[in-house]
């Protein structure tokens, strides 16, 4: 998925996501494991919005992203707050880094846009040869209950000030991966135009999502709902998994 038109306006459809509470959250779960300061990687950074926030907390961030545009974005808002933030260029499954990080953080759903438990597995064991040793990894899923219940079929509509953007979902015969489309309308001028991004998302299960950790020498060491320090339930919608490298 390029995210390509769609990095122009991603900001303004996600102006409901308080980053500045969700680092916090993050940072938290990295401080109960003794880390707080260091080499962090922000996996599938998008726009940057969470990497500028972890680097104002004082971590030298790397940030990735397989979409150029995305990363131009984030680029020019670290730079607009004076943040020293690297940015590259690549896919989850393809990370190549220069040495290890003390904690790599995947969050907002990015696992879901793999395309198979065997591409989870693929990249956590990429990830693994740039992880220190006990390193911790932190990423969220979005869970099959959301999959089914919350996204399944329906359609979500966004009427923000310069952009207008209609969300259809569908859940496909397999009852976990949920195909959506996005149609934009973005205010030029007098007129508006017209663009479209189509991608899929995949629920996978926590057992599928611990044996890809576990088969990649990770070990699942917590895991929370959204935003606490809960244990994840049946009807979660989304859940923080943190995993330490083992081997």
């Amino acid at each position: 998925m390029a995210y390509s038109d769609f990095a122009s306006v991603y900001d303004a459809l996600t102006f409901n996501v308080d980053y500045k509470k969700r680092a916090e959250y993050i940072c938290s779960i990295l401080k109960d494991n003794g880390i707080e300061d260091g080499l962090l990687l922000d996996l599938a950074c998008g726009t940057g919005s969470l990497s500028v926030e972890f680097a104002r907390k004082g971590f030298e961030v790397i940030a990735t992203d397989s979409s150029p545009d995305m990363l131009m974005e984030a680029q020019n808002k670290a730079f607009s707050e004076g943040l020293n933030v690297m940015f590259l260029c690549q896919k989850m499954q393809e990370t190549d880094l220069y040495g290890t990080v003390r904690a790599i953080v995947c969050s907002l759903d990015s696992i879901n846009h793999l395309e198979s438990i065997e591409e989870v597995e693929k990249t956590f064991a990429v990830l693994k040869n740039f992880i220190d040793d006990k390193g911790i990894m932190i990423f969220d899923v979005n869970t099959l209950y959301k999959h089914r219940y919350v996204l399944g079929n329906n359609t979500f509509v966004y009427d923000e000030k310069n952009v207008y953007c209609v969300w259809q979902n569908r859940l496909l015969p397999d009852d976990k991966t949920v195909s959506i489309n996005l149609d934009f309308f973005v205010k030029n001028g007098a007129s508006y135009e017209r663009f479209n991004e189509a991608f899929k998302e995949i629920a996978f299960t926590d057992e599928e999502l611990t044996s890809a950790a576990e088969k990649s020498g990770f070990k699942v060491i917590k895991k929370y709902a959204d935003l606490s320090c809960k244990q994840p339930c049946e009807s979660t919608e989304r859940v923080y998994y943190v995993i330490r490298r083992e081997y």
